[in-house]
């Protein structure tokens, strides 16, 4: 490094602590690798700055400062993102994960929370007024992040997106300005912002509308797998009322102690679902348990926070190499294909996620966000899960592949789950229409692509 570069660097870090509130950190410091490190954990970036904001002021000032220095700059919020966009190397990373504080409006169905909460902290806290609003299926996501993707869960269905959900944002535009983001006020960049991703400002609050769900049947089921079973299963859960939203993931089956020893290595289904009418999901999960005796049945009444926190999950990996696709069915010919493919891949963990669609995310006009797959019927990924950051290609290409099995004539990728494989990726996520018009925004609040820590939308694409 020349010592100009030094300098400058050294200068940019002794203004942000100057300007800040929160914590700077720089390699070194005690906390800077565990600052550094994402849910990922492959994932082995170098930051040369680090700033923990305190309020959406320090975020002004980091992004100032950033802007001014021309030094590459992402957000980290949860940390979940699939292809690490949360750190960098070099440049600096602003981590919001401070700005967690929560205001619930119980009489009035509202709840403002700071963009650095996690789904689970945020769940928990309005549940315990009864009411909820429908984030994904980890605790640990922040909120922010899975927001400005669009947000499918556990809720979708019966409640729509998280996205459908948002009143309205504070944000942080690439001027340092800080601005409210609703219907009346900058409406286009509210518009851009449920599904856009983090390409149009930091959003540092987020005000959600609460919904009643108190209690609901809920948990994880695990099943032999068939191709038949999971086409059957996939077609109720399409066709089955609003009240029930679920993912199921086909692999064969790890070694985890919750399952029988005799069925590790064999295709298993885990099914996590929540069905707000717990009678009625009460007959919805008898007739899972008519398809094949469960491996587990954890399945139970529970206060919807509980969600959270049920029997079943899977390990963590430290890496893994997925590939997402929007689909409208799946038959027994192109399942068993798949099944073939999972059961000869090379990775440690491989997995097929099916999250069904419709409902209530369905009835939302698909101009209405950025996020415009609103007819589309299931998301569909396929994942390598593995331990080495060298086995990524191999993984990359095998679950390229394997989903491949699953195409079909209309492609489309929703953004949460891409994993960094490249702009044409990007570009699947968004029809022509939506993609022109989030440039323009684009054009208009980041004209010079400051916020490209993301799955990019450059002012000049």
């Amino acid at each position: 490094m020349q010592t100009d570069e030094l300098s400058m660097e050294s200068t940019l870090v002794a203004e942000l602590r100057a300007a800040v509130t929160g914590v700077v950190l720089v390699p070194g410091d005690a906390a800077y690798d565990a600052a550094r490190t994402v849910y990922f954990t492959a994932a082995d970036f170098r930051p040369d700055v680090i700033v923990r904001a305190a309020d959406a002021e320090d975020v002004a000032r980091v992004v100032t400062l950033a802007r001014e220095a021309g030094a590459g700059l992402s957000v980290r919020n949860g940390g979940h993102s699939l292809a690490a966009h949360g750190v960098r190397d070099g440049g600096i990373v602003l981590d919001v994960r401070g700005l967690s504080s929560i205001a619930i409006d119980a009489a009035g169905r509202r709840a403002r929370a700071g963009a650095g909460l996690t789904a689970g902290e945020y769940t928990a806290a309005v549940g315990a007024h009864g009411l909820a609003t429908g984030f994904g299926d980890a605790p640990s996501v922040g909120i922010g992040g899975i927001t400005l993707a669009g947000g499918v869960g556990f809720l979708h269905r019966r409640h729509g997106m998280t996205i459908d959900q948002l009143i309205g944002a504070e944000v942080v535009t690439a001027d340092g300005t800080i601005v409210r983001a609703d219907a009346a006020s900058h409406p286009d960049l509210f518009w851009a912002i449920r599904g856009g991703g983090g390409n149009f400002g930091v959003v540092t609050q987020l005000e959600f509308a609460l919904q009643p769900v108190e209690r609901v049947l809920g948990g994880m089921m695990i099943l032999p797998a068939t191709p038949e079973r999971l086409v059957e299963l996939l077609e109720q859960a399409y066709a089955a009322p609003d009240d029930l939203s679920l993912i199921v993931a086909v692999m064969p089956a790890p070694p985890m102690p919750f399952i029988p020893a005799d069925a590790h290595g064999t295709m298993i289904m885990m099914i996590h679902l929540v069905h707000a009418d717990i009678a009625a999901g009460e007959r919805f999960v008898a007739q899972l348990r008519a398809l094949a005796t469960p491996l587990l049945d954890a399945v139970r009444p529970m206060r919807y926070p509980e969600i959270y926190h049920s029997e079943g999950d899977p390990p963590h990996p430290a890496a893994v190499a997925l590939h997402t696709r929007f689909i409208d069915s799946l038959d027994v010919d192109a399942a068993a294909t798949l099944f073939d493919r999972l059961r000869t891949g090379t990775a440690p963990m491989r997995v097929a996620q099916f999250r069904p669609l419709g409902g209530a995310l369905a009835r939302v006009s698909s101009d209405a966000t950025a996020f415009a797959h609103r007819n589309r019927h299931f998301i569909a990924n396929v994942g390598a899960m593995y331990q080495q950051p060298e086995q990524r290609a191999e993984h990359a290409l095998w679950a390229a592949a394997a989903a491949a099995e699953l195409e079909q004539s209309v492609p489309g990728a929703y953004v949460g789950f891409l994993d960094g494989s490249g702009a044409s990726r990007i570009r699947e996520a968004y029809p022509d229409a939506t993609w022109d018009r989030l440039v323009r925004i684009k054009q208009q609040y980041d004209p010079t692509n400051l916020f490209d820590g993301n799955h990019n939308i450059a002012p000049d694409a």
